[in-house]
């Protein structure tokens, strides 16, 4: 167990005495084991702040916790506050003060604003001139007095999906606050918090830990190492990562023992972890008849219903047997064995029953039963969406060029709603789409249809993975764009806090199926085939069709491109005003979500390089000329070109023309871009050897067409004037 080394006495700034540790347990009822680990984050970052807010150096910041206390533990802290001097500039010497340098009703309102004398008020000369100075001097609190106030603030900050009240003053907390223990050094912080006042004592393992009557009362704690100690005697481990580090080698030990493999991913074994004080794993078996069943349901029943970890052979193949992790050790562990056998039995005689009972209907036979189940009371039924999806989905295949995928995205989306109305899915909600896939194939449907329908629920969000294959990732794509198109289309859209129904899940996922997937689609044209899909039916806002772009309550289109600009900085680090650049010239053609982000990367490698500052400056004339004179490219005429730099540049933009479209074209855009830098030379010596705008308006104008076709070359990639350099 990690323990606290005891820090040595240090002089702090200000005269402060010697530094103490500081140790802070919230005792809880059971905290559900997801809240946790945040509220362990927060808890870090609102004392890291906090302290800093009230001038109390510290040494490192600790953050430990368990199903029933979140600790924290901040070494070395300095003993008091350093004095501190402020000044609060108020109203111009000449307002506060008259003629016979009496203060005025300014001085006096001012002064008591500050809380200060107003005889002790200062004149300060500024570049304004003279002006009225408060100044303010504060000796250092005791760190034990500031502590009163920090600590119920960093409580009160602390934040939960969802919170309770338990008595009668009101306080609101994840589950019912037990004890509160705050020492600073030996010294009790006296807060007090939901009725609960603080003290020195903490409360061990709820059924392991010491004596009855010392579970009753709590032990007693003096110092940061004389806690760990208690915990340790205490049968409770504190540490998240020492947990993990007990569970994992139990795991490895006993799946060793049954010749097994783990089968476990992150999130269950962070569930095990902040669901135990003090870990203690164990193997059960189950009857080997429930190995018929799909091992997804197998395995969801394990993971997701009791938290066990599922074993398997070496091929994969699932062994009749599990490894349950515990919160005590009894002596005889056969109790909590056979309770986990038999919690578990029951759990797969339900699916077994569940799966006998589906197969006695084809998926095909339960789609006209959708007709009784409703989508959304604003958008009719199952049925209705399936209709939708089937039309988008046949609509996108066609886009791809892939005949081939036609009648299999038409089938599969025809299907892709069925198993909902499937008890196993009624009993386990997670196994949607999975189970389509599953009874499809043992319905006969052919193999890429079973096979987009496992993934049609692919990706989850931003992390997980995508469709593997093409039918997979068009029904994906195909039902959320539909989604989203349908939900725009009557008004319901997620606002800066809430989208409880997943929308922006959705257009993330519908970003990375296009840009991971590389479907080169037009998503503008897309969304715009769904609204289509979802007007046909009768589907609109307040009542009332919508005909126009502007009567939409919102863009379902921008929504998504807004969920492009998350991707791009999350994955690449993709600045904003580099995005803004590429998407301001797509406005009006098509909208490809792997053509932009390729712009986007190739555009921010660009702007690293050191002659791309100085190309900016050239174009940014160009374009503030241009734009002045609101003049488009009206033509370049040749005999026009009086000196030698303008012969020079309209050869150059000649070479770009001919060059630049080609490259655009093929996705070659670092060879694009490469070009553009290619004209910095042309475009300076332009500006140094003519003046634009000439007397004679006939060279004017084509001098302001060759700088038009400048800016021109430079919009048919992005909008330059969107970039900032060096603070611009």
């Amino acid at each position: 167990m990690a323990k606290a080394k005891k820090a040595a006495p240090q002089r702090r700034q200000g005269g402060a005495k010697a530094s103490a540790d500081l140790l802070l347990e919230i005792g809880t009822e059971e905290l559900p084991y997801e809240c946790i680990s945040p509220t362990l984050r927060m808890l870090a970052e609102g004392a890291e702040r906090l302290l800093k807010e009230a001038r109390l150096s510290h040494g490192a910041i600790r953050t430990l916790g368990t199903p029933r206390r979140l600790v924290l533990t901040v070494e070395t802290l300095a003993a008091q506050q350093p004095p501190s001097v402020t000044e609060a500039f108020g109203p111009p010497k000449a307002a506060a003060y008259d003629a016979a340098s009496q203060p005025t009703r300014a001085a006096l309102g001012f002064a008591k604003s500050q809380g200060v004398a107003v005889e002790d008020l200062q004149i300060r000369q500024t570049p304004k001139g003279d002006y009225v100075c408060a100044v303010k001097r504060e000796r250092g609190l005791p760190t034990h007095a500031v502590l009163q106030t920090v600590l119920p603030t960093l409580i009160g900050n602390l934040t939960f999906p969802k919170t309770m009240r338990w008595n009668e003053t009101g306080v609101r907390f994840a589950r019912p606050i037990r004890w509160l223990l705050a020492l600073c050094g030996p010294r009790v912080i006296h807060i007090e918090l939901g009725g609960v006042t603080a003290g020195n004592r903490t409360w061990g393992h709820r059924f392991a830990g010491g004596q009855r009557a010392g579970r009753r009362a709590g032990r007693p704690v003096t110092s940061l190492a004389g806690y760990y100690k208690e915990l340790a005697r205490q049968a409770v481990v504190p540490d998240p990562e020492e947990r993990r580090e007990l569970i994992v080698g139990q795991l490895r030990e006993l799946a060793a023992s049954v010749q097994g493999q783990l089968d476990y991913d992150e999130e269950l074994l962070e569930q095990a972890i902040f669901s135990v004080e003090c870990p203690r794993a164990l193997v059960g078996t189950f009857d080997a008849t429930f190995l018929n069943l799909p091992k997804d349901v197998l395995t969801t029943a394990m993971k997701e219903h009791q938290g066990f970890f599922p074993l398997t052979n070496s091929t994969g193949t699932l062994l009749p047997c599990f490894i349950s992790v515990t919160n005590m050790a009894l002596k005889n562990m056969d109790l909590i064995r056979q309770g986990n056998e038999r919690v578990l039995a029951a759990r797969l005689a339900d699916a077994k029953f569940f799966f006998e009972e589906d197969r006695k209907c084809t998926l095909a036979d339960r789609v006209e039963k959708l007709k009784s189940v409703t989508f959304h009371q604003k958008l009719g039924t199952l049925h209705q969406k399936t209709g939708r999806v089937m039309a988008l989905s046949a609509r996108i295949a066609d886009r791809l060029g892939d005949l081939d995928l036609l009648d299999t995205v038409r089938r599969a989306a025809q299907l892709s709603k069925a198993d909902l109305l499937t008890g196993m899915v009624g009993e386990f909600p997670t196994l949607q789409g999975v189970m389509g896939g599953e009874y499809a194939r043992l319905d006969g449907e052919p193999p890429e249809v079973s096979a987009a329908l496992a993934e049609q629920y692919l990706p989850p969000a931003m992390e997980g993975d995508l469709p593997r294959s093409s039918a997979g990732q068009v029904l994906s794509l195909a039902d959320r764009l539909d989604s989203l198109a349908a939900f725009f289309s009557v008004g319901i859209v997620p606002t800066g806090s809430e989208d409880p129904l997943g929308l922006r899940r959705h257009a993330l996922a519908a970003v990375r199926i296009l840009v991971e997937g590389n479907l080169r689609l037009d998503l503008k044209e897309i969304l715009a085939q769904a609204r289509e899909g979802v007007a046909a039916q009768g589907f609109h806002a307040g009542g009332r069709p919508q005909s126009t772009e502007k009567q939409r309550p919102a863009d379902a289109l921008e929504f998504v491109t807004d969920r492009l600009r998350y991707y791009g900085r999350t994955t690449s680090g993709l600045r904003d005003d580099v995005m803004d650049a590429v998407l301001a010239t797509r406005a009006e053609g098509p909208v490809d979500l792997a053509d932009l982000l390729a712009r986007m990367r190739a555009l921010q490698a660009m702007t690293g390089r050191p002659e791309f500052e100085p190309l900016l400056v050239g174009f940014r004339r160009a374009h503030r000329l241009t734009h002045k004179e609101q003049w488009d490219n009206r033509g370049i005429d040749p005999l026009q070109l009086q000196h030698p730099t303008e012969e020079e540049l309209y050869r150059v933009v000649e070479a770009a023309n001919a060059n630049l479209p080609q490259c655009l074209g093929e996705g070659r855009y670092l060879e694009a871009l490469d070009i553009l830098v290619g004209m910095k030379p042309a475009v300076d010596a332009f500006f140094d050897g003519v003046l634009v705008n000439a007397e004679e308006p006939a060279l004017r104008a084509n001098r302001l067409s060759l700088l038009a076709a400048v800016a021109g070359l430079f919009a048919s990639f992005a909008d330059f004037s969107q970039i900032i350099v060096d603070g611009t």
